[in-house]
């Protein structure tokens, strides 16, 4: 309503503005009394208009603002009308609202009551919607798969299933099922179409109705064996019947309808005709009642023709269940296997192997006289049958059988031949020294059969042949010769692996005894000399003037072959060939390296010399004139010639040094260097080598420390190079060493060697060049400042080892490098040892 008031005042304001300037009325006035507006406060601004007339435009002006006002009230009006009116229909609907939510929760609740799982598809609609505990129908949490029966359903269930939805949701028929889950749970689900929805409800059963329907799947169950062996009784080909408590059929298939001549098997219950003979039947009547079974082969005529069965019959709750099996067969198998058995006897009665049958129950049953002398057992004790155990406690009385630490285990051993199915053979050695095969055989019909045969004649023989086979093949596949035994019908009998690989041939291929022939065909590839091969081939086929005939073989592949036929006493040839490449091609390679020994030495003694004199001579000159041009008696030389003379002079020793090397390396390798021995001072041989570098040392600011014994004293040497090593290692050491270190020189003397070391702190050698360092020209910078020709590591070895000594390289990556040189104290020990 305040609302309302506002848009009055707003528009009576705009009226107000219309008449400023001109005149109103007191219409205006009387207006904002009626809607509550307060005189006072526009009566500043209005006092004026009673004494100002109103004209006919700001009368139709008021008359205008005055209809939109009266537009307004009833506007207001009406819309509180309208809120007040949906208010209370609101309200009349959240009361609905909650009164059906109270039923709808009513309604769940007797739904849920019990355990059970709603599926409703709207219509046009191919989700469901699923309600219920999924877990209390499945025992599982598959709330989004329920309708994927297959996981909790056995395969035809769930087949069912589907199919009973489909019809449902198609043609909406309804179906009632009752299931069993995977984990045993009987189920119900039932389905019908509802308002437009296919519901469907699965629960699971309980009480009474799971009892139901437990009992009639248990009948269905029964049904179904019912028929089945009903079906089963029917297809069977042996009569079958069954009884009631009188005897009178009640039960019988066609077989029996057959074998007892009736029309049909109606026919035969409704005239009880029986299948057995009175006096079988009532013996079969007493049995029942005597022991509730019967069992017995008896005579039934069937079709004219009498025929053994073997009746089998059952009591059985208000009644008896009987079926015949045609036996006749089986009848006449046994009385043949009865005569066969009798005709095995007396074939083994009348063998020199002795043989001794026991029958089931382990008693003798048959023997031959062979096996009584064998044993020498008394024939009234045969007579006897005594039983298996008791034969062989006699055998063991008298010492003869085999000697066993534990004689009841082997007893119990040989008598599981009373349980095998296959024969069984063993050799006994007895304590006489004869040697017995003895073969178990399990008779058919029970019982062991002993087959005893003295092999002791034969077993010698044949590991006397077997020793000297072992022997002879041992001896051919060991032999690095190759061995080929031809028979005198020129085919191969025996050869070693030695022979097939040496030509190449497939050891299966010899296997076949091929001919001479054959294997001069496949060896040609490797030796094609006819004029040879024809040679072997009337060494190995000839029957008269059999000598031994050598011959020497190059094969293609360049290997040379040492080749002899031998004749063999029983006519047969042995060809052996023996591999001599390696001789042959060892006496042509020392004759080849002595001459290009004898060249290279020539070779090096020549460039010594040219050396010498090519190269020596002209440096000779140029280092003379340049010491020449230095005398300051020859006259003044400008700064730059100077400057250029000092790196003439420096490049010529460089160069005249490295000459120098070369020379005694060359000379040393060649045999031409000779040590001046003599005593050394240690000492002195390292200040001699440190001068030497003293401005390498000063140019790189590189600290020499020497460690040497005050006592070290003397060895005996060629000073002059022992010098030469210890300036090559401490020039090698300042190359690799970084500036601003030092360098480490240290001298020791033991009871046989003095050892000089040489150490620096430079990059290291890596281990791929560290077996390459004493090679010459091989030089390698790794990282560091080093440039050389890489002839001073190769030139200290060299005279080490002249000296007898030996030199050893201990390097770490990073770490530094350690060079260290042994020199023997007795040097005429060595040269001694060394002639």
């Amino acid at each position: 309503m305040s609302g309302v008031i506002a848009a009055l005042r707003r528009t009576l304001l705009s009226c107000t503005s219309l008449a400023r300037g001109g005149r109103t009325t007191q219409g205006t006035v009387v207006v904002a009394a009626g809607l509550g507006l307060s005189q006072p406060a526009y009566a500043a601004d209005l006092s004026w208009l009673h004494f100002i007339g109103m004209n006919h435009q700001e009368f139709a002006a008021l008359t205008t603002a005055l209809s939109l006002l009266g537009f307004s009230v009833v506007a207001a009006i009406l819309l509180m009308r309208t809120r007040l009116r949906a208010a209370r229909t609101e309200t009349g609907l959240r009361g609905d609202i909650q009164r059906l939510q109270s039923e709808a929760d009513r309604y769940r609740a007797l739904l849920f009551a019990e355990p059970q799982v709603l599926i409703a598809w709207p219509a046009g609609e191919d989700r469901p919607e699923i309600s219920g505990d999924v877990s209390s129908i499945t025992s599982q949490e598959l709330s989004q798969r329920i309708l994927a029966f297959g996981t909790w359903l056995p395969p035809a269930s769930a087949q069912q299933m589907d199919r009973a939805i489909d019809t449902l949701r198609e043609n909406g028929e309804g179906f009632l099922l009752n299931l069993t889950a995977s984990n045993g749970t009987p189920v119900e689900a039932s389905g019908r179409a509802i308002g437009g929805q296919a519901i469907v409800r699965i629960r699971e059963l309980s009480g009474v109705r799971r009892e139901l329907a437990e009992t009639h799947q248990r009948h269905r169950a029964l049904l179904q064996e019912t028929e089945m062996l009903r079906g089963f009784a029917q297809a069977a080909p042996w009569p079958i019947w069954a009884k009631n408590a009188d005897g009178s059929l009640q039960y019988a298939n066609g077989a029996y309808a057959k074998a007892a001549e009736a029309a049909t098997v109606h026919d035969a219950i409704e005239r009880n005709v029986q299948l057995l003979d009175s006096s079988d039947r009532a013996d079969m009547n007493r049995a029942l009642q005597e022991t509730s079974s019967f069992a017995a082969r008896l005579p039934i005529v069937v079709g004219g023709e009498r025929r053994f069965h073997d009746v089998q019959a059952l009591n059985i709750a208000g009644g008896s269940v009987g079926i015949a099996i045609d036996a006749s067969e089986a009848n006449a198998l046994s009385e043949a296997l009865v005569r066969m058995a009798d005709a095995h006897r007396r074939t083994l009665d009348q063998l020199s192997s002795g043989v001794a049958v026991f029958d089931g129950r382990g008693r003798l049953a048959f023997y031959n006289d062979s096996y009584r002398r064998l044993w020498d057992l008394d024939r009234t004790f045969l007579d006897s049958n005594p039983d298996d155990s008791s034969v062989l406690d006699r055998l063991r009385a008298a010492r003869k059988l085999p000697e066993q630490p534990d004689f009841r285990a082997w007893k119990v051993k040989l008598h599981e031949a009373y349980r095998a199915v296959e024969p069984e053979k063993d050799t006994w050695y007895l304590p006489d020294g004869r040697a017995l095969s003895v073969v178990t055989t399990p008779n058919p019909e029970g019982g062991v059969t002993y087959l005893f045969d003295d092999v002791t004649e034969s077993l010698d023989l044949a590991r006397r042949y077997d020793g000297l086979i072992r022997v002879q093949r041992e001896t051919l596949d060991n032999l690095t010769e190759a061995v080929a035994v031809f028979g005198s019908n020129g085919r191969a009998q025996l050869f070693n692996p030695a022979f097939a690989s040496m030509w190449k041939l497939s050891p299966e291929a010899l296997g076949q005894q091929p001919h001479i022939d054959t294997v001069e065909t496949w060896c040609q590839p490797l030796f094609d000399d006819a004029a040879t091969w024809r040679v072997l081939r009337e060494a190995i086929t000839r029957i008269d003037n059999r000598i031994a005939v050598p011959l020497k073989l190059e094969r293609k592949d360049g290997s040379v072959l040492d080749c002899m036929t031998m004749p063999l006493p029983d006519g047969a040839n042995m060809l052996t060939f023996q591999d001599i490449t390696d001789t042959e091609n060892v006496e042509r390679a020392l004759r080849e390296r002595n001459e290009a020994l004898e060249t290279a030495d020539q070779m090096k003694v020549d460039f010594v010399h040219h050396v010498s004199y090519e190269l020596r001579s002209p440096l000779t000159t140029i280092i003379g004139f340049a010491h020449l041009l230095n005398d300051p008696t020859t006259g003044p030389l400008v700064p730059k010639q100077a400057e250029y003379l000092n790196y003439i002079t420096a490049s010529t020793n460089s160069l005249f040094a490295l000459i120098n090397n070369i020379l005694d390396l060359a000379s040393i390798d060649a045999g031409a260097m000779t040590l001046e021995i003599g005593p050394v001072d240690i000492r002195k041989a390292i200040d001699n080598a440190a001068e030497g570098i003293q401005d390498r040392l000063a140019r790189d600011h590189i600290e020499l420390k020497i460690d040497v014994d005050p006592n070290v004293g003397t060895f005996v040497a060629d000073g002059g190079r022992v010098v030469q090593v210890l300036y090559n290692l401490l020039a090698n050491a300042v190359g690799f060493s970084p500036q601003d270190s030092e360098i480490t020189l240290s001298a020791r003397r033991t009871d046989h060697h003095v050892t000089f070391a040489v150490t620096d702190r430079g990059p290291g050698i890596p281990p791929e060049v560290k077996d390459k360092v004493f090679d010459w020209f091989e030089s390698h910078s790794n990282g560091s400042r080093h440039r050389g020709a890489g002839l001073g590591l190769p030139l200290v070895k060299s005279f080490v080892e002249l000296h007898g000594g030996r030199v050893r390289v201990d390097s770490i990556m990073g770490g530094g490098t350690t060079v260290t040189c042994d020199f023997p104290l007795d040097q005429a020990a060595h040269r001694n040892a060394a002639e």
